[in-house]
């Protein structure tokens, strides 16, 4: 069962989501997730024994951090497992890389512990298509990111990121910066990688006029 997607893809109708602040998943984008609590290890357990298929999704900024089923947003992203170590203790160490996003129908009772809902990936149905274009404006993200990193002390391979695609800055920029969970949120819901890169700048160029010190991202 499922909805087949354009490019084969089939899209389950019931996905496991796993609850992480500040951390983003996009499609196409790749991320490393390191799974400890016995709940999580359950769904991987779960997912492995399927299509691997999971959803990433955070918690609302101003959910109750410790609450065991915190309000959640209402678009997440699927991602497939493509790699997976477990270690001695059960623990995982996996890499997940973003399929397409959607948005919560309803929440099912738990399973094990861990939270499973029904998606609904209409709106997104875009995300599947091979060959997405940006039109980005380069120089300013360029300007805007070089102010930003100096501004904050990062160090950045500037002849790789001449290199890369732009769909691949983007994407990278969204996940790896610090910024807040409601402005990865709004990264998320963008509506198309153009759109993505206009909210990127922005929040860099916005970083750069409040100042202060940047934010961890919790993994």
């Amino acid at each position: 069962m499922g909805e087949n997607a354009r490019d084969g893809e089939v899209l389950p109708e019931i996905l496991p989501i796993f609850p992480l602040s500040g951390v983003l998943l996009l499609p196409g984008a790749e991320l490393p997730l390191h799974i400890f609590e016995p709940r999580y290890r359950a769904m991987t357990r779960d997912a492995l024994a399927g299509p691997g298929l999971i959803g990433l999704i955070q918690p609302r900024a101003d959910a109750a951090p410790d609450h065991p089923q915190p309000e959640i947003y209402p678009t997440g992203c699927m991602g497939r497992i493509t790699e997976c170590r477990q270690t001695g203790d059960g623990r995982y160490h996996m890499t997940l890389i973003g399929i397409c996003r959607f948005r919560i129908h309803d929440e099912l009772p738990l399973l094990d512990g861990y939270r499973r809902v029904t998606p609904n990936y209409a709106p997104f149905m875009g995300d599947l298509a091979l060959g997405r274009d940006a039109r980005v404006d380069r120089d300013r993200l360029s300007g805007a990111l070089a102010a930003y990193c100096a501004k904050r002390n990062f160090t950045a391979n500037w002849d790789a990121i001449k290199q890369i695609s732009d769909e691949r800055l983007i994407s990278s920029l969204a996940m790896l910066c610090p910024f807040a969970a409601s402005e990865k949120q709004a990264l998320l819901e963008a509506a198309d990688l153009t759109e993505r890169g206009r909210v990127v700048i922005a929040l860099l160029e916005m970083a750069l006029l409040e100042g202060g010190e940047s934010r961890p991202v919790k993994h």
